[in-house]
């Protein structure tokens, strides 16, 4: 029999089970790696992931888009402005001098705190404590900024006098500086991108003392004898320059500049209405201080000669065809007798100019379209083309104005006319024309534009009137000062030789209030200066008017300034 062979099966080794560590094998612990079984990842596993990662990509692809796409700009800009900050450098604004150097308008530097941590440093502006000059210099608006600390207004604006009117002058050009910050906020380093140019300096043509004195001095009158206000001017009759702008009251120019509210409120409910510059923006009925321009008309049209005499009665009674019984009647102010030329500018007599405005009897007249041709020419009824802002034209009164102001049914009448030779009716007048006008009768027949600043020139015309024609109105107005029952005898001081016009304007629906002028012009034999002086709304018949008022100004400045005397 045969024997049966055992057949022997054999058997792959698994690698774990050749590394498998023997030491293990008690505790066979399933958590490491050879007592792990492995299992192929599932599907569902690969798709999850996959779709986590489709959704994670589409969140970012979208907020890509909006970052780059829609808001790029704007998150740009963010990031700049996180990165590098903008300093605005204000320039320097430029200061304002009087004619001899004193400061008018000058900057004091400031820090002011911003919302960030920068400190920026401009200037304010600071004003002289002198009174009177405030409608002169004017005032400023600052740069401002938001409550986030940026500045919605990097410049300086001039709002009123010589701070508006030379503002491109004194303004120059701001630079700025760009700062780098981490993400701290730290300042990594800074550079200046644009230096500032400084502002120019201005030197105006007035003089502070002469201006300063000459508005106390009117206040002070105008306050103890009731009237509202007033305004006096001061120009050099050949170069035009102004020596003295002054306007009564004044306002607070630093004040407004600060933007003090109540301050503010307080100047434009006053009744004497301080922010009103009389001197170029009031416009005031002229009264008396017309006629020497009138009479320099009727002499230069021939219509009457310097000697012949014309009798004032005190009144000049005009028939009326109509009702033989109810004359029209012109009256002076007083019973002059028989009067000339110069005497009639001496008295101020008001018959002699009614006569030769409108005609009486067999003395023919100007009529009013030669009065109204020669306001004209003395620079009346239009601006004087002043640097500061705000100057009215005033009225000269004609036919035409009176149609449009009363209508067809009022035609103008030979009443009016006379009315106008005198300077009332409707005429309304600046005492920056009246100063022009009167200088025009002290440097021959030249109408010049008044400046603001030293070595600036003006411009002028000429009126056409011959000199012999107004040397006879210059000695009616030196006449008026030193003769016999002149109007301006107030002014007639020793070494001081003015020549003047006084004016007496009734104003008001009754005639109740009065305005009261007075012009000149001195030396009177080699006239270098010529003046204007108002003083508005005082109750009628007041005595101290603007003529008494400036004596003690011309003597104070006989007294301190003979510069501008001798």
């Amino acid at each position: 029999m045969f024997a049966r062979k055992k057949t022997r099966i054999a058997r792959e080794i698994d690698p774990d089970e050749i590394f498998l560590d023997s030491s293990n094998l008690p505790g066979h612990e399933v958590a490491q790696f050879e007592g792990r079984v492995e299992h192929p990842v599932s599907k569902r596993a690969i798709f999850g992931v996959g779709a986590i990662f489709i959704a994670a990509s589409l969140i970012f692809t979208g907020q890509a888009y909006q970052l780059q796409v829609q808001n790029g700009d704007t998150y740009a800009q963010v990031s700049r402005d996180n990165r590098l900050s903008r300093t605005v450098l204000f320039a320097p604004r430029g200061v304002i001098y009087d004619r001899n150097g004193t400061e008018l308008a000058w900057n004091e530097v400031i820090a002011n705190e911003s919302t960030t941590t920068d400190v920026t440093l401009y200037a304010r502006r600071a004003y002289t404590s002198l009174p009177g000059l405030a409608h002169t210099v004017g005032f400023v608006r600052y740069p401002k900024m938001d409550t986030s600390g940026r500045w919605w207004r990097e410049e300086y604006v001039g709002i009123s006098g010589s701070e508006l009117a030379f503002d491109a002058h004194l303004a120059g050009q701001n630079g700025s500086k760009m700062a780098e910050a981490n993400a701290r906020g730290e300042v990594q380093r800074e550079h200046i991108v644009v230096l500032p140019t400084p502002g120019k300096n201005v030197e105006l043509s007035i003089d502070a003392d002469v201006q300063s004195k000459l508005h106390t001095t009117l206040l002070g009158h105008a306050n103890t004898h009731g009237f509202r206000g007033g305004a006096s001017v001061i120009m050099d009759v050949t170069t035009g320059e102004i020596l003295a702008l002054v306007s009564v009251p004044e306002y607070d120019n630093a004040a407004f500049a600060e933007g003090e509210t109540d301050v503010i409120r307080t100047t434009h409910l006053s009744e004497r209405l301080p922010a009103l510059n009389r001197a170029i923006a009031g416009a005031y009925t002229p009264g008396s201080i017309v006629k020497p321009f009138f009479a320099a008309a009727a002499l230069q049209e021939g219509i009457i000669s310097p000697e012949k005499e014309i009798e004032s009665t005190g009144t000049l009674v005009v028939p009326n065809p109509y009702y033989p019984d109810k004359p029209s009647v012109f009256r002076d102010w007083k019973a002059h007798g028989w009067t000339d030329m110069r005497d009639a500018l001496s008295v101020s007599s008001d018959i002699y100019f009614y006569t030769i405005g409108g005609g009486f009897a067999s003395q023919a007249g100007l009529g009013i379209l030669r009065l109204s041709e020669y306001a004209r020419r003395f620079g009346f009824g239009a601006p004087a083309d002043f640097v500061l802002w705000g100057e009215v034209a005033g009225v000269v009164p004609t036919p035409e104005w009176k149609e449009k102001i009363f209508g067809p049914d009022d035609p103008w009448r030979i009443g009016d006319t006379y009315n106008t030779a005198i300077g009332q009716y409707g005429m309304q007048v600046t005492p920056l024309q009246a100063v022009r006008a009167i200088a025009t009768i002290a440097n021959d027949g030249l109408l010049v534009t008044p400046i603001l600043t030293v070595g600036e020139k003006t411009k002028s015309i000429p009126l056409g009137i011959s000199r012999g024609n107004l040397v006879v109105v210059r000695e009616g107005m030196r006449r008026a000062v030193a003769g016999s029952g002149g109007t301006a005898s107030a002014l007639a001081m020793p070494r001081f030789f003015i020549a003047a016009k006084t004016g007496t304007a009734q104003t008001g629906a009754r005639n109740e209030w009065m305005n009261s002028w007075v012009v000149g012009f001195w030396p009177y034999e080699n006239p270098r200066f010529a003046f204007a002086t108002l003083l508005e709304h005082a109750p009628a018949g007041t005595l101290a008017g603007a003529s008494p008022a400036m004596r003690p100004f011309f003597e104070w400045l006989a007294a301190n300034k003979m510069e501008y005397i001798e």
